[in-house]
């Protein structure tokens, strides 16, 4: 099977279309695996949603998707991000807000756990500490976890004595799945946060027992446009094209 592994897409239609294309480029997707966020921040929540929904799909739910369909207070959220999220709410379908309202926070699908942030705090935590690691290993019950929130593309190994920090993976590094267990990220599909504005996902293939990085172009003045006409704040339109 052709796996998509995507997270953080943040309404961003734009760099979501991007990425399919990309991914199918090499071949049918049997699947999309979505690691939470589908909105937030971007201009076009219900597009994405509908996108993600028009695949076979597993997905989970992360903070901004909680936030948005007001299963979550904005309180630790900042007031950008707390801003978006109140546009995001009024602009929901009820398709849409049904849809976000229903996410589970953690999946099991065969050998991967699937967690927004991790398992101690599926909705909060950013795994980005081997201390961080070593306390997702000690829950995770299968060989590999996929993670997101972070917008950081990485992969963290275990070890018998402490697991190293999430390592950043750059564009095409090709991990071969083995007995080893592994935490990994795709990266931010929507607001990529590591210098790269490019859009960042993995494709899991699991006859070659591989996960392979990609980053693809998208056109960002088209969503920052979008999301100028919503109305939404400056910096999350100017972040974009720095990746940061």
């Amino acid at each position: 099977m052709r796996i998509a592994i995507v997270s953080d897409i943040h309404a961003n239609l734009a760099a979501f279309r991007s990425v399919l294309a990309h991914a199918e480029a090499g071949g049918s997707l049997d699947a999309l695996w979505c690691l939470g966020d589908t909105v937030g921040y971007g201009p076009q929540p219900n597009e994405c949603i509908d996108t993600l929904r028009s695949y076979k799909n597993v997905t989970i739910a992360g903070n901004h998707d909680l936030a948005s369909c007001g299963k979550m207070p904005t309180d630790d959220f900042n007031e950008a991000a707390a801003t978006a999220a109140k546009w995001t709410e009024s602009e929901l379908s009820d398709s849409s807000r049904d849809y976000l309202m229903d996410l589970p926070m953690v999946v099991e699908e065969g050998d991967f756990t699937l967690v927004h942030g991790s398992l101690r705090w599926p909705e909060w935590e950013y795994l980005l500490s081997s201390e961080q690691a070593q306390a997702q290993f000690e829950l995770q019950k299968t060989r590999f976890s996929l993670v997101g929130h972070t917008h950081l593309p990485a992969v963290c190994r275990e070890d018998v004595a402490m697991p190293s920090a999430p390592r950043t993976a750059e564009e095409g590094v090709r991990v071969e799945l083995t007995e080893e267990r592994m935490i990994i990220n795709p990266g931010g599909v929507g607001q990529p946060r590591d210098g790269d504005p490019r859009a960042s996902y993995a494709l899991y293939d699991s006859k070659a027992a591989t996960i392979t990085f990609a980053r693809v172009e998208y056109d960002i003045p088209e969503t920052q446009a979008a999301m100028q006409q919503a109305g939404l704040p400056l910096w999350l339109i100017e972040r974009l094209a720095y990746g940061k």
